[in-house]
């Protein structure tokens, strides 16, 4: 391992200071090691189709009736506080608490009858957010490395200079970061890059000033303290470069040395974190709060070259109080989603941008009565019914695609695992996922056992 001692101890926004990113930097990207580099360029990487994720991530599991599959027909004590609205597509509905995703149906499809079948949220991030069953509440660890991972370290940025996967302000899962969101057996170099993670797992309604990014300060350096940190560098490579052989190893080295600079000094990144150069009615459009605000950056950062995008938008484990609970949530979902889908159309960018928006599971269809000391109704876990949103990527919209039962309990037609959806998102991005890693024992594991995506959104 190579070490290069630097000599000042500032901090990035992630706590790590500048000897330990030179460390990662050398180690091939921030964390690969050189036989990993040389590996990654004998194999190539997936078809550079220039397409982008932005996954919202409703940790802590929104209720499919209360989302994308209101049952305004089922008994009270299931359909819950909200009726449904009719979209500007026939036939297609969304719960009432979304009323602006009805003038946008057309180009969004509902995903009804995801299913895994675990009230468990360790289980179901897993789950989600790998396409397989792993980690529980009882071994937390996270045992396959995530969507993001993988785009990450197949198919990289469409940028150089950009970082391939972004969690904003730092990608959780169940609390944890990057939890499931990471990239296991592939390393850490594949986990997502925290924008902030001094300002993390903000609420939807937190009023709390946003701070700026502590990376940007960093970013934002002169060009004459740069050229002198980047020459110093280079003087100490120098220095090595006679310990080194003469394999390609520091041709290599050099290489992704280059881009870790390019990070910290690419005008494509200080644009892209600085929300301050954003329209401040556009600003306004997308919301104010946190989950606003992280939604108009992830549309900079897919902009600027990003490939992976996750906006955090947690607390939705609403087991009393669901209209109080959801409600305040589901309003800025719909807000912020709405906003995306205009900005994108808006700038010609809808088909290669995907958007989608899902939770860990469902909540259970009939109403409880609340929970210990709040003895107002609300929903308790359910993996047996999910629902998810999908749109943009070039992906056929305006559609409904499965369906569950009268009372929103399990799936009646098209029932399907999560990584039917992982796979749309892979085919998407050109990525094939019968691809093999090894895992830590060295046993070759494809991206995903099932390769098959939702066909009806192709």
């Amino acid at each position: 391992m190579l070490h290069i001692a630097e000599g000042q101890s500032g901090r990035n926004c992630a706590g790590t200071s500048r000897r330990t990113a030179m460390k990662a930097g050398f180690l091939g990207c921030l964390g690969l090691s050189l036989a990993d580099l040389l590996r990654l360029q004998a194999e190539g990487a997936a078809a550079r189709n220039g397409k982008s994720v932005i996954l919202m991530w409703l940790d802590g599991g929104p209720s499919q009736l209360e989302t994308y599959d209101p049952k305004p027909e089922a008994p009270a004590e299931y359909r819950g506080p909200w009726g449904a609205l009719q979209t500007n597509v026939p036939g297609m509905f969304v719960s009432e608490s979304m009323p602006l995703h009805t003038k946008h149906a057309d180009k969004m499809a509902f995903i009804r009858s995801l299913h895994h079948d675990t009230g468990d949220h360790f289980a179901a991030a897993h789950w989600m957010l790998t396409g397989r069953a792993g980690s529980t509440s009882v071994n937390k660890d996270q045992m396959f490395p995530s969507v993001g991972s993988y785009v990450a370290r197949v198919k990289g940025a469409n940028q150089p200079g950009m970082p391939p996967y972004v969690g904003l302000p730092a990608a959780h899962s169940v609390y944890i970061y990057p939890g499931y969101m990471g990239g296991a057996y592939l390393g850490s170099a594949w986990n997502p890059f925290p924008v902030n993670n001094q300002q993390r797992y903000l609420s939807a309604t937190n009023n709390a000033a946003i701070q700026p990014p502590e990376v940007l300060a960093s970013i934002q350096k002169s060009d004459e303290e740069r050229s002198s940190s980047r020459l110093s560098l280079l003087g100490r490579l120098d220095g090595i470069r006679r310990e080194i052989d003469q394999s390609g190893m520091m041709d290599s080295m050099d290489r992704c040395q280059q881009q870790a600079f390019d990070l910290l000094s690419s005008p494509q990144a200080r644009q892209a974190l600085d929300m301050e150069k954003e329209d401040p009615r556009l600003r306004d459009k997308y919301g104010r709060g946190p989950w606003g605000h992280y939604t108009l950056m992830a549309r900079r950062m897919v902009e600027a070259g990003v490939s992976f995008v996750t906006v955090d938008m947690p607390h939705w484990d609403d087991h009393s109080r669901i209209k109080d609970g959801h409600g305040p949530k589901l309003t800025v979902v719909d807000q912020a989603v709405t906003a995306l889908l205009d900005d994108l159309e808006l700038r010609g960018m809808l088909d290669d941008v995907l958007l989608v928006v899902m939770g860990e599971f469902g909540r259970t269809p009939k109403l409880n009565t609340g929970q210990p000391g709040i003895p107002i109704p609300g929903r308790d876990h359910w993996g047996n019914a999910i629902s998810a949103m999908v749109a943009g990527g070039g992906l056929r919209g305006g559609q409904v695609i499965g369906e569950t039962n009268s009372k929103a309990e399990h799936p009646i037609r098209r029932a399907m695992k999560p990584d039917a959806l992982l796979a749309t998102i892979y085919r998407v991005l050109g990525i094939d996922p019968s691809r093999a890693f090894n895992d830590h024992a060295g046993r070759p594991i494809p991206i995903l056992d099932n390769e098959k995506p939702i066909a009806e959104l192709f």
